[in-house]
């Protein structure tokens, strides 16, 4: 869905109407290797510093989180599932772990371990998430959902059979 915006232009003070295509629902994906970080790690942790992404469209998704934004925590590499819900704690921050200040960083905290881990292949054959970027990007580590993708994938965890 593209929003609009209204921004002033420079040279008459006159407002315009701007598409904004980078407008976020307040959820998202996050990929990370469970044998470097699990969710029992974050779990554990009782919350964690996300750092060390270094892909700029990863980036620039890290920069749009916001407090409260929930957070879908997926195994990439081994096990290939959406584990669990987090939280964002804190927003986009300069990454420690980085020599440039372009990167970034947001918090996290754990919510809710899924009751069934939902797997990458019954994502990819679910008709209401044929659209999610882990399908069409799957190097991409940080990803925006919709509230319907995130919802499903949810309802999947849940341990119901929901229709696709």
């Amino acid at each position: 869905m593209i929003k609009k915006k209204t921004t002033k232009s420079k040279k008459s003070g006159a407002k315009k109407s701007v598409s904004t295509k980078n407008q976020t629902s307040g959820v998202w994906m996050v990929k990370q290797e469970p044998e470097v970080y699990s969710w029992d790690d974050l779990v554990r942790d009782g919350r964690t510093d996300w750092t060390g992404v270094r892909n700029f469209q990863a980036r620039n998704n890290l920069r749009q989180m916001k407090v409260g934004d929930r957070v879908l925590f997926y195994y990439s590499g081994t096990g290939k599932c959406v584990v669990g819900i987090a939280e964002v704690t804190k927003a986009a921050y300069p990454d420690p772990t980085a020599d440039d200040s372009q990167w970034v960083a947001v918090d996290i905290k754990p919510v809710k371990l899924l009751n069934e881990p939902v797997p990458l292949a019954s994502i990819r054959y679910h008709s209401k998430l044929a659209n999610l970027p882990l399908n069409r990007q799957s190097q991409l580590s940080v990803m925006p959902l919709t509230k319907e993708e995130f919802e499903t994938i949810v309802g999947m965890g849940s341990g119901k059979k929901s229709r696709k």
